[in-house]
């Protein structure tokens, strides 16, 4: 096959693969999706920590088709949150939020000290030379 036939080809291969203006845009999904069914799970964790002030929890469960659960978190004003949520393809994600406890806000103690007031430094004048100047050079 002559190298002119193999260019003649590839052109007419090229030529085909542009969509003509005249003809509608073709859209083709990137790929088939799948709806897999859900799986079942059941799970739950906990921490706390008094010493770094951590405290939540969190637990869930499905039985494939929805998803529940519960999950908690210590706030920094004193309160305790706590969700609890249900999740499916019908009605979405549905949530309870709930506070227990009162806010508390300790009085606020300004960390902010001022900068020390600006004084220039002192200026200083080269001291005297301690050491006679050198004789003058006897060709000079």
């Amino acid at each position: 096959m002559s190298v002119k036939l193999v260019l003649l080809v590839a052109l007419a291969a090229l030529a085909s693969a542009v969509p003509r203006p005249d003809s509608p845009p073709v859209y083709h999904a990137p790929h088939p999706t799948y709806k897999q069914p859900g799986m079942p799970f059941d799970f739950s964790y906990a921490v706390r920590d008094p010493y770094s002030g951590n405290d939540y929890a969190h637990a869930q469960t499905s039985d494939g088709h929805v998803t529940s659960g519960s999950y908690s978190v210590a706030l920094p004003d004193g309160r305790t949150e706590i969700v609890e949520f249900t999740a499916d393809h019908d009605n979405g994600y549905v949530a309870n939020v709930a506070y227990e406890g009162e806010a508390s806000y300790p009085a606020h103690t300004p960390s902010y000290h001022p900068p020390p007031s600006y004084h220039p430094a002192p200026s200083y004048h080269a001291p005297a030379p301690s050491y006679p100047p050198p004789p003058p050079h006897p060709h000079a």
